[in-house]
């Protein structure tokens, strides 16, 4: 019989290998074979002692099979059977621990608990989670204190001082240290650095940088001109900064009104009605600003508004023309005829000369020059053909100046929205490829194909599918419009194979539902590919043997970018 001796671990040898036929006098020679054999290991044909030859590594491979043989030195004849034995690796502690996922990003709402959790941080140890401590992991923080802690045994990250203030700092960094051999002496660690925001909350009053605002405004202002703005600063950002402003008393709580810009922040203070320095010179306002994000853990510790004084003065002026509206909107269809009169403005001179006033477009409202004011009607009309698909809105600035007194200008805007018309095709969302598997049946689902269109109709878009005529019969495919705007492409058949033919093309025509129809045509690519039993992938023949002339330009590039996929990944 042949027996195997384990070695002591620091002896030179690993194993031993001897027969019970050995009588010591080197008639016995010992064969081994196997894993690793003659590269790894080597035995001593004579002692039967097996010796590793290079360095063992248990994460690269943590057992080897070997087999071994005692044969007649002289006849070369086996003595006994052939033995099958397993050498084990056994494991030490070589790997440190290391955060795969670092460094890592959180954010934690300024003035949290202490204890709130911020992150969860997962070292991995490649060592033998089996044997020894070489794998037990322990957490501490090495940078941070005393602002965070981490647990020990889960690597969640807690706030571990109260009262963080983000208007005071920001941002801080942790540095987390996770050792093995459960944190004892001779351990390996590794770290990582976690980049902690603290996130905004409303702790912070608003404040106006003036207890009392000066403003101006000349008579002849036309009602939502703009007075002036006033802002109640907040040290916290965002939805927490944001202000609503209001007009709670004053004697021009009825002349003046006030709005929050669109960063909603600062207060717009406008002409409400029309303003007379003859008859009242001067209004004060008492505006409030209040924040409109309220935080219900600072409800009753921090009054969520203040107040200050407008004080507006009215300014004599020689008034400018004045509009019979501060703005105008219309409406225009998209395929209005060049020549058609959008809008006629008109203005007057409001002093008791009554001048004659001409109009113009301020150049800048109009820098493609779409349109053309006739100078002494007040007629827009347009000059250019319009696209709502390129421009939908034009905002145009209307002059009035006074012939006799040339600064004296007015200006007014009119927002010209160009309606939509039915002028664009529809079109695939994207130039697809689908896969049709070569075990597939009939009547089987492979795409699902949607469509997109510029336009928009008022009762939304409503489009339909069908193959192209030269496809309509073809025994591979088939197409069901399911009336949802969506569209399947079926399989006709089964017995698909990429030895038959490995790229079917399936131009598909796409309709939208309003007058006058626009439809276009767009070109699926269909590859036969070797799957799974569940349907998965497994090879595509990405080698496409021939293309028809109708094929489109999208679907090309398309079918290019999957060839070179399949290459790359094949290298």
């Amino acid at each position: 019989r042949l027996f195997l001796y384990f070695c002591h671990p620091q002896t030179r040898c690993s194993q031993q290998l001897h027969s019970d036929m050995d009588r010591g006098d080197g008639s016995i020679k010992y064969i081994l074979s196997g894993e690793g054999a003659g590269t790894t290991f080597t035995i001593d044909d004579g002692t039967g002692d097996i010796h590793a030859i290079q360095r063992l590594d248990r994460e690269v491979k943590a057992q080897y099979l070997l087999r071994a043989q005692a044969r007649n030195r002289l006849t070369d004849q086996p003595l006994e059977p052939e033995s099958q034995f397993v050498v084990k690796i056994q494991d030490i502690n070589d790997n440190e621990p290391k955060f795969p996922d670092g460094p890592y990003h959180a954010s934690v709402p300024e003035m949290s608990h202490i204890g709130t959790s911020v992150i969860q941080l997962t070292a991995t140890d490649a060592d033998d989670p089996t044997y020894g401590s070489s794998a037990r992991v322990v957490y501490s923080i090495l940078e941070g204190q005393p602002y965070f802690s981490v647990d020990a045994k889960t690597g969640v990250v807690r706030v571990s001082l109260a009262d963080m203030d983000r208007e005071t700092r920001e941002n801080y960094t942790v540095v987390i240290q996770a050792k093995d051999m459960g944190g004892q002496l001779g351990g390996l660690a590794g770290t990582t650095s976690v980049n902690i925001r603290l996130g905004d909350v409303n702790d912070n009053p608003p404040t106006f940088d003036q207890r009392l605002y000066q403003m101006s405004i000349p008579e002849a202002a036309p009602v939502g001109s703009v007075v002036g703005r006033i802002w109640a600063k907040d040290r916290d950002v965002g939805v927490n900064a944001e202000m609503e402003y209001s007009i709670i008393d004053g004697d021009g709580r009825d002349t003046f009104d006030i709005s929050t810009d669109p960063t909603n922040l600062f207060g717009i203070i406008t002409v409400k009605r029309p303003l007379n320095f003859e008859s009242k010179p001067s209004y004060t306002l008492k505006v409030e600003g209040a924040n409109t994000h309220l935080d219900p853990a600072f409800r009753h510790r921090v009054p969520f508004k203040d107040m200050t004084i407008v004080h507006v003065s009215v300014e004599d002026v020689d008034e400018p023309p004045l509009f019979d509206a501060p703005a105008y909107y219309v409406e225009l269809a998209e395929d209005a005829e060049i020549g058609t009169v959008v809008r006629t403005v008109t203005a007057r001179d409001p002093d008791a000369a009554n001048n004659t006033v001409r109009y113009s477009i301020e150049k800048s409202s109009d820098p493609d020059k779409f349109f053309y004011l006739e100078i002494t009607s007040g007629s827009l009309m347009t000059v250019r053909s319009l696209d709502r698909e390129e421009v939908g809105w034009h905002n145009i600035t209307i002059l009035a100046m006074e012939m006799n007194n040339p600064t004296q200008i007015s200006s007014a805007s009119v927002a010209v929205r160009v309606l939509d018309v039915n002028d664009n095709p529809p079109s695939l969302t994207h130039y697809l490829e689908a896969y049709v598997c070569e075990s597939a049946k009939a009547g089987q689902l492979i795409q699902t194909v949607t469509a997109v269109d510029p336009d928009q109709p008022l009762g939304g878009q409503h489009f339909s599918y069908r193959l192209a005529p030269e496809a309509a019969n073809n025994p591979n495919f088939t197409l069901r419009d399911n009336q949802d705007n969506t569209a399947w492409i079926l399989t006709r058949r089964g017995g698909w194979s990429q030895q038959d033919q490995t790229v079917f093309y399936l131009p598909v025509v796409i309709s939208d539902g309003e007058q006058p129809v626009q439809t276009s045509t767009s070109t699926l690519t269909v590859r036969v590919c070797s799957c799974d039993r569940e349907g998965n992938v497994m090879s595509c023949d990405a080698e496409a043997h021939s293309l028809p002339a109708s094929l489109s330009r999208g679907a090309l590039i398309a079918i290019l970018a999957c060839i070179f996929v399949l290459l790359g990944e094949s290298r």
